[in-house]
Formats: C-alpha cells, sequence, structure tokens
C-alpha cells in the first residue's frame, strides 16, 4: 500500500468523515432525534468534537432524507439581533430551494409585511443577501422567525436547522425579547426541528436548564462526553496503518493518556507524531511532538491567562499542583487566595 502523505488526523477545522472517530450512539441519538422532530439542545466544552459530529449529522440527512432542507449557521460572530434576523432569512432562503431565481422569488413570496431587499453578486453561492428596514424587522420578526414553518407547509417538505454557539443570543441589546419570541414560535411549529448547541456550558446550561428562562425544557438535552480511549487507539493505529506507517496500541493509548482524551488535543499529538515518523512510532517521537504541540499552544494559553484576575490565576495554580482543600487557611495563605468566597465563587 503506497504511503499516504495528507495526514489522517485533523484539528482546528470541522473533521472530514476519514477523520471522524466513535460518536456512534451521540450521531444516531441526534439524527433520530431531528428526523422526528424533537428539538435538540447540545453541550460541551470547546474542541471536543460537537460542531464536527453536528456536520455530520447534518451531512447524513442531506443524503439520506431528500424531504428535508437543512441550515447550519454559526452564531459565533453574530452580535445583534437584526444580523441574527437577517442571517437566519438568508440561510433559510437559501435551504428552500436549489436555484437562486428561486431564492428571490422565496424571498419575497413568503413575507406579509416584511419587504426584503435582496442583493445578488457574479457568485449567487456566496454573494446572495437580504435585508431589511431596522424598525420593521424588530416590529416583524415574528414572520422570520415563522418563515421555515412556512416554506414548509408550502413545498410540503420539513426543515431541519443547527444553531452553532447558540449561547451569544445572550449577547444581544434586551436579548430575553428575542429569545422569548424564539420559544413561543419556534414551540408551535410541526415541520421545524432545532438543534441548538454551544461551547459555553454554564451559559447554554442558564438558557436550557433553568426554570426561569424561556428556552426551559425546549427540547432533549445531550450533554456530550469525552471519547473513550479505547476508541482513540483504534482510531490512532489506523491512521499511521492506512498511511503506511506504524504505531503500537501502548504508544497509541500514551498519545490519548497525556492528552487526556482531549479531542482536539489527540488529534494534534497524533498529527505531529505522525508527522515525525517515517516508518515505526516510538516513544521518543511522541516526546518531541509533545514539546511541539506545547509551544504551538502556549500563545493561546498566555492568552487565556491575559484576561484572569491574579486570584483566579493563583487559584489554577492550586489546582495545577492538586491541592485537595483549597478553602483551607494554609492553601489560602500559601497562594494568596484571599476569602474562601474568592474560591467558592
Amino acid at each position: 500500500m503506497p504511503t499516504q502523505k495528507k495526514s489522517p488526523f485533523i484539528y482546528g477545522s470541522i473533521v472530514s468523515v476519514n477523520s471522524f472517530t466513535d460518536r456512534e450512539e451521540d450521531g444516531k441519538k441526534l439524527f433520530n432525534n431531528l428526523v422526528l422532530g424533537i428539538n435538540t439542545i447540545l453541550v460541551s466544552p470547546r474542541r471536543w468534537g460537537k460542531s464536527s459530529l453536528v456536520e455530520k449529522v447534518i451531512n447524513d440527512i442531506k443524503r439520506e432524507r431528500k424531504d428535508i432542507k437543512t441550515v447550519l449557521i454559526d452564531m459565533f460572530t453574530v452580535s445583534s439581533e437584526e444580523e441574527f434576523l437577517e442571517l437566519f432569512t438568508r440561510e433559510v432562503i437559501k435551504a428552500s430551494a436549489t436555484k437562486w431565481e428561486e431564492w428571490v422569488n422565496n424571498g419575497t413570496a413568503f413575507f406579509k409585511k416584511l419587504i426584503p431587499t435582496i442583493n445578488i453578486g457574479l457568485n449567487p453561492a456566496t454573494d446572495f443577501s437580504i435585508s431589511f428596514n431596522r424598525e420593521e424587522l424588530i416590529k416583524y420578526k415574528d414572520e422570520i422567525l415563522n418563515l421555515p414553518e412556512i416554506i414548509s407547509k408550502r413545498k410540503d417538505v420539513r426543515f431541519v436547522i443547527a444553531l452553532d454557539e447558540f449561547q451569544n443570543i445572550a449577547m444581544f441589546t434586551e436579548y430575553q425579547n428575542i429569545e422569548k419570541s424564539m420559544r413561543a414560535i419556534w414551540q408551535r411549529q410541526k415541520s421545524v426541528s432545532y438543534c441548538l448547541f454551544g461551547s459555553k456550558r454554564h451559559m447554554m446550561t442558564d438558557i436550557f436548564d433553568n426554570s426561569s428562562k424561556p428556552f426551559y425544557r425546549f427540547g432533549d438535552i445531550i450533554w456530550l462526553q469525552k471519547i473513550e480511549r479505547s476508541k482513540w487507539i483504534d482510531f490512532i493505529v489506523s491512521g499511521f496503518q492506512t498511511t503506511g506507517k506504524r504505531i503500537t496500541d501502548d504508544e497509541a493509548e500514551y498519545i490519548a493518556r497525556l492528552m487526556k482524551d482531549h479531542s482536539w488535543y489527540v488529534q494534534q499529538l497524533s498529527h505531529y507524531t505522525w508527522s515525525k515518523v517515517r516508518t515505526v512510532t516510538t516513544k521518543k517521537h511522541i516526546k518531541s511532538a509533545l514539546q511541539e504541540v506545547i509551544y504551538a499552544n502556549t500563545p493561546l494559553y498566555q492568552r487565556e491567562i491575559e484576561v484572569i484576575s491574579s486570584t483566579q490565576l493563583n487559584l489554577l495554580k492550586a489546582v495545577a499542583k492538586n491541592e485537595q482543600q483549597l478553602t483551607s487557611a494554609k492553601v489560602m495563605q500559601e497562594y494568596k487566595l484571599g476569602t474562601p468566597r474568592n474560591v467558592l465563587t
């Protein structure tokens, strides 16, 4: 078998099917929920493969269910209610048909009160935009939030809509209003199912698991767990083998253990190790690759530290030193943590 020059380990972007490992049960559950009309909330820390899982499921739905239109929106850079509503409209309209001429028609046919401004560039696939008068947009936003349901009824299709970094709605000015509107309208829709997911666990928990919030009990919550180490071992060994290189189960386990089974970092260390190996992997290759991973991530760690207080940094040091009694007088004094309240809050 000829050696493959492209690394089988992907990190820093949505992974391909070949670079995707495990998550069979999570993927099956998410797929079934969405095609059966069950709204689903997916929560996990950053870089655990959440976005890759959703994109894989969305692609599976596209391939297997031609009666379902899919929409995937990343809200990471969305900073206002108006921006979200226009982005939501554009992506739903684009998903509703395959030809840009239909997009233009659909962009005007499905509104009663709103009058959209539509722009088409040289490449409609990338240069298609919809905008509205700002005052009317807020006044009649219900028309936009209900747009997938309206299109579903007229075209006899269903919609699956996935919103990444959904917790960003909390950054909108007076976001409580659109949060209430979303819940009130989306919960009544019969032909649309939503997958809402994000990486800021405390914010997602507050939105969906707080009985005083509109989105409480909006749908099934999946708390994404780490991939099992045995799965990582098989994945790493297979990745080396398919590219003409060798690594033992013990060495693959060592990589996963060093990275504590964290999806991003297991993929990263596996890639760095793979790039150093010509034929047979040794622990020396892995240790050398580990140093490169540390160097590569140091600026990211430093940036995280720059925005936290000295007390928070000292608390992290205490945790790193495996201190068990963080509120004890000895630990509080040694790490300059101030009062027990600083630790408990």
